[in-house]
C-alpha cells in the first residue's frame, strides 16, 4: 500500500464526507418547509434511515470520531425534522402509514 495518512488527514476525509452527505438533506428539508408538500416523502424510508443514522451516532461515540459524530448528528437532526414535517404537513384524510 501507498504512505499511511496522517490522523489530521484523515480527519479532514472524514469532515468533507460529512460535509457533503449531510448537506445533501438541506435542499429536501427547504423544499417540504417552503411547499408544505409531503406527498412524496415515505415515512417508513425516513423511520429506517434515521435509525441507521442513529446506529452510525452510537458508532461514531463509540470510536471517538468527531467526523462521524458531527456528521451523523446534523443528519439525525435533519431527518427527524422530514419527520415532523411529514406528520404534521400530511394532507388531512390521507394515512401516514409507513407503507406511503
Amino acid at each position: 500500500m501507498g504512505p499511511a495518512l496522517s490522523p489530521e488527514t484523515i480527519d479532514l476525509i472524514g469532515y468533507a464526507a460529512a460535509t457533503c452527505t449531510t448537506a445533501s438533506w438541506i435542499p429536501q428539508v427547504l423544499r417540504t418547509w417552503r411547499s408544505r408538500s409531503v406527498d412524496d416523502l415515505s415515512l417508513g424510508m425516513l423511520a429506517a434511515f434515521s435509525t441507521g443514522v442513529l446506529l452510525w451516532l452510537i458508532f461514531g461515540l463509540a470510536l471517538g470520531s468527531r467526523p462521524i459524530v458531527v456528521a451523523n448528528a446534523v443528519t439525525l437532526a435533519l431527518n427527524l425534522l422530514l419527520v415532523v414535517l411529514r406528520v404534521r404537513f400530511a394532507r388531512p384524510g390521507r394515512t401516514t402509514s409507513t407503507h406511503s
